[in-house]
Parts: C-alpha cells; structure tokens; sequence
C-alpha cells in the first residue's frame, strides 16, 4: 500500500495558482453550502428567453445585477445553477430524511431512512484495505464498487470502496416513471430517478458520517461512475459538496455534452429531445424538446457546479451517440469556472478512443491516477493539468463570455451595493488549517455579535467578538495557536439569529 501524504499538504498546494489569495476549500463539511442563499427567479417556460450561446456561469440568474465578481459569492451563483437544474431537468432533490440511522461492518454499510413513517433501506457492500486508516473512499455507482474503473487501481493504494447499488432506490433505470422505494418515501412522480439516485448517495454518505468505526476520512471521498452511472456520479457530485472528488466516464448526453451544442450536431447524438429513459428526467423537461436555447443554463454548468472541489470527466468519441464534441465544447466552457476560482488543476478531461465502452484504456490510466494520488491521497507531486482531446472546435459561437478575475471577496455585485438580505455564517478557510482560519459571516442590519468557540465537548473555550457591529459582510482572523488539535466549533449570535459550524485544527 502507499504511504498516504498528509491532506494538508494538498490543501497549501491548491492555493499556489494565486498566492496573493486564499486557496479555495477542496471538500466541505455539508452537503450544500448555498442552503441559505436567496432563490433565484425560476420563470415559467412561457417567460423564458432564448439563449443561443452557452449561458454565462459568472452571470446571476437576475441579469440586472450583473456578473459574480468575488470568489466568495460564487458559493450563491452554484446554488443559483442548482436552483434551475432542479426546476427545469431533474426535480427537487428532497432535504435529508426525518431519521437515519446506519450501521457499518467490515463488509456492509447499512442505512435505514425513515421519512413520514415509510422506510427506505440502503445497503452498500464495503471492501476495506489492509492498514489502520483513516482511509480514503470512493463511492462506485453501477454494477461494480468501482464503477467501470480497475479495481485494483483502488486496492493497491490503500483506498476503501463502497458500492452505491441504485436499483435499492427506485426499480432500475427503466423508463418507468415513480417507481421504486424513493417515491414510495416521496409521492411527487414528476421527480426524476437521477435526482432521486443523487438524494440515494447523500444518504449513503450521511450514514458515513454516523458510523466513525469505519475510520473512513470523510474529507477524502470520491465517487464514479461510467455512462448512466456516469451521470448519476456527476449529478450526485454537483449536489453533495461533501464529495472531494467526482470521476465521470463517458456521461454523455445529460451528462458532460452541453445539449445546446449537441442539438447543432450531425448523425445520432443523445439529444435532450431523444434523450434516453425520459423518466431520468423531471417530467416538463420535454416542453424544452424544440427549444432548448430556452434552458437558462446548460450542463458545462452542471459540471461547474462541482468547482472549486475536483472534477475529472471521461470522454469516448468512438461512439456516436454520446456527443463527445458537444462534450469537448461542455469542458472548454466549465473550465471558465474553475479558473476564475484560482484552481485550473482541479478540473480535467481527457476523450480517447480506440476501446470499448466503459473500458479505461491504458492512456486513460496513469490520467485517473493522477486525480486519486492528488486528491485521495494528497500527492502533491500528481499532475492533474489534463486536457485530452481529439477536437478542434471553434468556440466562438459558444463561449461569448470571458473569465473574470475574481477578488477573495467583494460587496459589490456589477457595480451596486449588495444588500445583506439575511444573516448568515460561512464556512471558515482554510479548513482544516494550522493555526491561522478566516471566520467569514454577514450581517443584515447593525447588531450586537457574540462569536464564540467551542471544543468538541460544547464547552465554550473563547469569545472573539462580543460588540455591536455594522450591517454587510464581515471576516474574523481565528489564530489557534494556543489550542490542540481536534474539532472545535464556532458559533454567531446575532439579535435571536445562532448558528454553528464545525472547523478541523491539524497541528
């Protein structure tokens, strides 16, 4: 087995691409960081306009307040970009269930989901490696615990699997619409099954997170998948910012194909009008079959969604239907994202032919490799700046929009004074960090602020703010130099608003 470099490492690596600024966070500790950002405006299909182009992934829903013009609010334009994926294509995605309980063995991981009185069992095989851990895992998505990927690519380095059996949550991936246990759980039969295999994984990996017997590292986790499961592993990715990596090999249409570009295509491509098993999808997503300009985003967003966390996609052009154009034209676009944050190696892609569907070819290997050394294993070393492709499209028709530079921070959105409209508390970075952190939160009007800190056992161990402070967008420089390491939580009281999040000192 190799020996694991400390996580650490990688997190000070990410952020040499710009050192005048913070690095971005590689994983975070909940499943959606955007829980408390304000909705966008959804119109209905009547109300929405053409878009010829690939939408802007910088551009806010509503236009009239321009472009995105710090890395920090990029964390409300991801939800924004959910927020319409949701609407349009797959349906919402359900909020974690009423009751969980889990039970982890040195072979299964068993996750019993209880939600208005039905239940819902997930069982995932597990395959532990030799060694005492922690261990990082990856989840596989299919008919293998590593998806289409070589297994031993997983076992040789010291790497758990957990296989993610989505057929436990709805009748297969038949065109059946509303069947299976998930929508026994939830009536709502114009859900999608993706959405419903990705709500699947977020379950999984709360179930994780109850059972620390498994000594599994949860800030190293990763999740695959090849062709529908590809889609599934890249869906689940976008939505569950809990996951550190996403591989997707060969999602294809409704995966990493933008089906604006795939619609201009020749031959027999996946197109969202034929796309395969329509009941995949959110019911209404058929009004956009002869209109897809009218889709406020496309799936170079979907991909984006995953940033500033790593992404690597897999491409075959050999078979037509998968629009691996479409989907070279996806990834130049997404790239945009990833870039703008400061962390270009954290997204890749890499189309190769000359072998069958789902089969990683030699080529492909030491590519795949790279993305589990660097983000599973902390490699820094691991070179993940991978752009493989066999096309040579003109983007120009597609990409109108150029990359912004993107400040650490901004109270500004397109030139106007942004209006905290609520209070809210982020998530610290560098997180986990050595000894330094920024604490960032928002006020929405002037208020007193209490900002403690608390150890694992609850107990408050420091007060770092106790004043009346002014409305906007605040930061609070923790220096932990004086204290262990270990988990600590801070909490902000503001007025009758509390709220709590967890930090990871490593000393």
């Amino acid at each position: 087995m190799r020996n694991i470099i400390p996580f650490m490492l990688v997190w000070i690596f990410m952020g040499a691409a710009d050192s005048s600024s913070q690095p971005m966070p590689l994983v975070y500790d909940t499943e959606h960081t955007g829980a408390d950002c304000p909705e966008p405006p959804l119109p209905s299909f009547a109300d929405l306009t053409r878009i010829s182009s690939l939408p802007d992934p910088f551009m806010w829903s509503d236009t009239g307040r321009g472009r995105i013009s710090s890395r920090d609010e990029w964390r409300c334009r991801r939800a924004e970009i959910g927020a319409e994926i949701q609407r349009y294509e797959l349906g919402t995605k359900p909020p974690p269930p009423d009751t969980l309980e889990a039970v982890f063995s040195d072979t299964l991981l068993t996750v019993t989901i209880v939600v208005n009185g039905d239940t819902l069992t997930l069982r995932a095989p597990v395959r532990l490696p030799e060694g005492e851990g922690p261990f990082p895992a990856v989840i596989g998505v299919g008919f293998s615990p590593t998806g289409s990927l070589p297994a031993d690519l997983f076992a040789e380095r010291g790497i758990v699997t957990l296989h993610f059996m989505e057929w436990q949550i709805t009748n297969g991936w038949s065109n059946v619409r509303g069947d299976g246990p998930f929508f026994d759980l939830f009536p709502d039969k114009t859900r999608g099954k993706f959405v419903a295999w990705a709500w699947g994984v977020s379950r999984l990996i709360d179930g994780l997170e109850k059972c620390p017997e498994s000594n599994i590292d949860l800030r190293r986790l990763a999740i695959t998948g090849c062709s529908y499961a590809g889609k599934i592993a890249l869906f689940s990715g976008a939505f569950d910012e809990r996951i550190a990596l996403t591989i997707a090999q060969e999602p294809g249409g409704g995966g990493h194909a933008a089906w604006r570009v795939t619609q201009t295509l020749s031959g027999s491509r996946e197109t969202l009008r034929n796309a395969q098993g329509q009941a995949w999808y959110y019911s209404d997503l058929s009004q956009f079959n002869n209109a897809v300009t009218k889709l406020p985003y496309d799936h170079h967003e979907l991909m984006a969604m995953v940033a500033p966390r790593a992404l690597f996609v897999l491409g075959n052009p050999d078979y037509e239907w998968m629009a691996e154009e479409s989907g070279h034209v996806g990834c130049m676009a997404a790239h945009a994202v990833w870039k703008a944050l400061g962390v270009p190696d954290r997204f890749g892609f890499s189309i190769v032919g000359g072998h069958a569907h789902c089969q990683l070819p030699n080529s492909q290997r030491p590519e795949v490799i790279a993305f589990v050394d660097r983000f599973l294993l902390g490699d820094t070393t691991a070179d993940t700046r991978i752009s493989t492709s066999p096309y040579d499209t003109d983007l120009s028709p597609w990409i109108t929009w150029d990359t912004p530079e993107l400040s650490d921070d901004s109270s500004s959105i397109g030139g106007a004074e942004h209006v905290i409209d609520r209070f809210g508390l982020r998530q610290n970075y560098p997180n986990p960090f050595n000894p330094v952190t920024t604490i960032p939160y928002s006020l929405r009007r002037d208020d007193h602020v209490r900002l403690s800190v608390y150890d694992a056992k609850g107990q408050e161990i420091w007060t770092l703010i106790d004043r009346r402070q002014g409305a906007g967008k605040q930061t609070f420089r923790f220096d932990g130099s004086q204290l262990a390491s270990g988990v600590y939580f801070y909490t902000l009281r503001a007025g009758s608003f509390v709220q709590s999040r967890k930090m990871l000192l490593l000393r």
